[in-house]
């Protein structure tokens, strides 16, 4: 229990910086009457996703094979199979963004491939988090000694200090296409990083002293 004045204040951080790592998914797709079939050129266009991405190993920091699908496609009555869908999907992670656009075109070029994204994010270790959450405190002890100072007042301790969380939020990016076959040379795609939203907020309780109150 504390004994004399006490002021409660919140304190708030938002500042935008460049995102660290940029994440795209890619999907091999494969269709066919017959399930082997199916099964074996869904496999072929995987190996070959990973062949492609393994010829880019330096610009990716990470991949993740996600959800394979294979499903039948039956008739709208009855359960007679007309043909069977199969797909797998990669999440590529990508810290090089200077190599990020020509991967992605890489990939949606080749035969039944789908490729999504880029999502634009930092890394949940990121300094920038760290300094936001600093830059809260420091906000909640301005306004808590601006509080005393206006009350005649000084601030003498910290009795609570709790986070209410930060947040960043990661953001597609703009895509724009130049080149291509009809100006007769390969196809780019210029990618522009979206800043990310960096916010941090606490809740503090300052101990002060005796108000002057006129």
């Amino acid at each position: 229990m504390v004994d004399g004045p006490v002021v409660s204040v919140r304190g708030e951080s938002y500042r935008e910086v460049d995102p660290e790592i940029a994440r795209f998914t890619v999907t091999a797709l494969a269709r066919d009457r017959d399930r082997e079939t199916t099964l074996t050129r869904l496999a072929e266009r995987a190996a070959a996703v990973r062949v492609l991405l393994d010829s880019h190993a330096p610009a990716v920091d990470r991949r993740e094979t996600g959800e394979l699908r294979v499903r039948p496609e039956t008739r709208r009555s009855g359960e007679r199979v007309v043909a069977y869908h199969g797909s797998v999907s990669t999440t590529v992670t990508v810290t090089d963004f200077t190599a990020l656009g020509e991967l992605m075109l890489r990939l949606a070029d080749q035969d039944q491939v789908e490729v999504a994204g880029p999502w634009w994010s930092l890394r949940p270790d990121s300094p920038a988090h760290r300094e936001a959450r600093r830059a809260a405190i420091d906000d909640a002890l301005s306004r808590a000694r601006e509080y005393a100072e206006a009350l005649g007042a000084r601030v003498t301790a910290l009795i609570e200090l709790s986070d209410t969380g930060d947040m960043d939020r990661p953001m597609f990016a703009r895509m724009a296409y130049a080149g291509g076959t009809e100006s007769g040379g390969a196809p780019e795609l210029e990618l522009d990083p979206r800043p990310q939203e960096v916010r941090a907020a606490v809740h503090a309780r300052f101990a002060i002293s005796e108000p002057v109150l006129h």
